[in-house]
């Protein structure tokens, strides 16, 4: 429920840049073309404030909260220990019991940081199936009478894309454009399709 809002003001922020609100793309003049940012003007990892002055909340969506731990977790791993197996962990009640639900999961996952330069946000936390069966809760090993698959989210991004001007690119300038991208954040537990 705490999602909602942002997901709402998402949304329209989406049907706003769709339908050319100048206040939104920038530049009251621009005709149906969005406004182009020079490296100077907007360094790399920045999206227009003006599309973030107006509450964009994306750091309330699961995949972009999650990076900044996720990054410290990946920088104490690897001074403290080698990282642990991508592979299908043995459940054990006795010693998941405190742990989060990506740990206790009977299709347990773990998360990645995606990183993409041309997107906002840059990173988002992925998250991948260690399984490919699911655990079976009794014997606490992997079975392939279920299947692991990935939970999808729906997410609205900003895609950095070269700008041209007339028909040809402008060196080196670049507009932000809306896109939705489907981002894992869990697994779960299905049928398999066939038998």
């Amino acid at each position: 429920m705490t999602l909602l809002p942002g997901l709402l003001f998402l949304t329209w922020l989406h049907a706003c840049l769709a339908h050319q609100d100048p206040f939104l793309r920038g530049h009251p003049h621009t005709h149906g073309t969005p406004r182009c940012y020079s490296a100077e003007e907007l360094p790399l990892g920045q999206a227009p404030p003006h599309l973030l002055a107006r509450g964009a909340k994306w750091g309330q969506a699961l995949p972009v909260a999650l990076v900044s731990s996720l990054e410290a977790a990946g920088h104490r791993r690897r001074h403290d220990r080698p990282s642990a197996a991508t592979q299908c962990p043995v459940l054990r009640p006795e010693e998941v019991l405190e742990a989060d639900t990506h740990q206790r999961s009977i299709s347990p996952w773990r998360y990645r940081v995606d990183t993409d330069e041309d997107r906002y946000p840059q990173k988002l936390a992925f998250a991948e199936c260690l399984c490919r069966g699911c655990i079976d809760p009794r014997t606490g090993r992997e079975t392939a009478a279920l299947n692991s698959v990935r939970l999808l989210q729906s997410l609205l991004v900003l895609r950095r894309r070269p700008c041209s001007g007339s028909g040809l690119p402008t060196p080196g300038a670049f507009a932000f454009h809306t896109e939705f991208i489907r981002v894992p954040v869990g697994c779960t537990c299905v049928l398999p399709r066939s038998v």
